[in-house]
């Protein structure tokens, strides 16, 4: 989980470099990161399905294996296409990955005291892998050049991978009866990440260019199939009980809502400590070594807090504090601010990021059976996927509004206005966030009975 969550922001800081080098421009560099969210959205459905039906540990194998190659292809890369399609097959390995281990975490402990712990473990490295990867994407950019950024992948994805043979339970069985909905798989799979294309490319191409209108006319035209297909399924990817539990439904809307805002606010930070601040890669990476340390923290004590107040209380104070460090954030943000302005707002936004990271997918959980942990982790992931892409595509669209045809100092000033304006809007995206945690997330409920096979309805 560690690899994966470092591996979306691990190039974050390279970001100036491999635009330097490869021929990006201000509106297009961040297509590096939303590369790997579009292609991760769309395949995570995919992904659970395939842990739940083919086995967790042969998935968890099979997306390691794809992460380090299309890491090894990122780091040899000599052109923004080739840099591009690499990202995106990481993005296929992260959406292999990232559901099989909620799913391993889930069917391990039991729902309560124990999940919750475990679970504070697993958000805890989550949530520091989004911040470790900017800390070690300046220390490897300062010291090796960009490429190093995608190269340490495959030095970690390597022996994880051979661990997972050596700690994990060999798979068993599948299941008689269990298909794995194949026309289901593709229909929602290929419509979701036409979607998502569509939200991340129309705020630079425009909504009613034709690309985009062609592109959501049909991602939408194939989830109506894929609903159709499901309702005739009689072992479907996507049963329908599952989007009855509210805590499903309400860890996926927030943790959209928590890629869309938290998780954008490295980029910007990235950006505003080298640009304005004139930090190297090196600082830049030290610049992020607080809010790791309240991140972690604050994930790893979630699951507990949860046991003790509930996934409401919870939820809903983290993420009050996180909008004041957003305020905070963009209060102390100007041309000529220093780093210790910024203190109390990356503390106040990083415990805010670190107890809702864990405690959405706790909520998440709740309710669900074992048979269907993989599934029920692609849905909330794939909300953490697409919350990635249209939130930094949106953000981006605001930092940069107005900044063609200014250069030198005026860049500069116009480029820290931007970002301070951001943090405001993404302030306003966390209260939003807030509202929906305090009226939707539910007590939670007992665990799901598993649903009946075909063959028994058939009997």
């Amino acid at each position: 989980m560690l690899i994966v969550s470092l591996d979306q922001y691990i190039v974050v800081v390279a970001l100036p470099d491999i635009a330097r080098d490869l021929g990006y421009s201000a509106q297009t560099l961040q297509s590096v990161i939303s590369a790997y969210a579009v292609v991760s959205a769309g395949f995570l459905l995919f992904g659970g399905r395939a842990a739940d039906l083919l086995g967790r540990r042969r998935i968890l194998a099979t997306g390691l294996a794809l992460f380090a190659g299309a890491a090894l292809a990122g780091g040899l890369a000599t052109g923004p296409g080739m840099l591009l399609a690499a990202r995106a097959f990481q993005g296929l390995g992260g959406a292999l990955v990232f559901p099989t281990t909620l799913a391993l975490i889930n069917t391990t402990f039991a729902e309560g005291r124990a999940r919750n712990r475990a679970l504070g473990i697993w958000g805890g490295s989550g949530a520091a892998g989004l911040v470790i990867g900017v800390l070690l994407g300046g220390l490897l950019t300062q010291a090796f050049g960009w490429e190093a950024v995608f190269l340490v992948i495959v030095a970690l994805a390597g022996p994880a991978l051979l661990l997972a043979f050596v700690l994990i339970p060999r798979d068993g069985e599948r299941e008689n009866g269990r298909t794995f909905d194949l026309p289901g798989a593709l229909s929602v799979t290929l419509g979701v990440t036409l979607i998502v294309f569509a939200l991340v490319q129309g705020p630079g191409l425009g909504w009613l260019s034709p690309g985009i209108l062609l592109s959501a006319a049909a991602g939408l035209l194939l989830i109506g199939a894929f609903v159709i297909i499901e309702r005739r399924s009689y072992d479907p990817l996507m049963p329908p009980r599952l989007l009855s539990n509210p805590n499903l439904i309400t860890g996926t809307v927030i943790a959209f809502m928590f890629m869309a805002t938290f998780g954008s606010v490295l980029y910007f930070l990235s950006i505003y400590f080298q640009e304005i601040l004139g930090y190297d890669a090196l600082q830049t990476g030290a610049g992020f070594l607080i809010p790791t340390a309240v991140v972690v923290a604050g994930s790893t004590t979630a699951g507990q807090l949860v046991t003790r107040f509930g996934l409401r209380r919870t939820l809903a104070a983290a993420l009050a504090v996180g909008a004041l460090g957003a305020v905070a954030l963009g209060l102390a943000i100007s041309p000529n601010g220093t780093y210790i302005e910024l203190i109390p707002g990356l503390v106040a936004l990083g415990i805010g990021d670190g107890v809702v990271f864990t405690t959405m997918f706790i909520a998440a959980a709740t309710g669900i059976s074992d048979r269907e942990q993989g599934i029920a982790s692609g849905i909330a992931a794939t909300g953490l996927g697409a919350g990635a892409a249209v939130g930094l595509a949106i953000l981006v669209l605001v930092a940069t509004a107005g900044l063609d045809g200014l250069s030198g100092e005026h860049l500069r000033i116009a480029t820290a206005d931007g970002i301070s304006t951001t943090l405001f809007v993404v302030a306003g995206g966390v209260v939003l966030t807030f509202l929906v945690a305090l009226s939707r997330c539910p007590t939670p409920q007992g665990p799901a009975p598993a649903p009946v096979s075909y063959q028994t309805r058939r009997r």
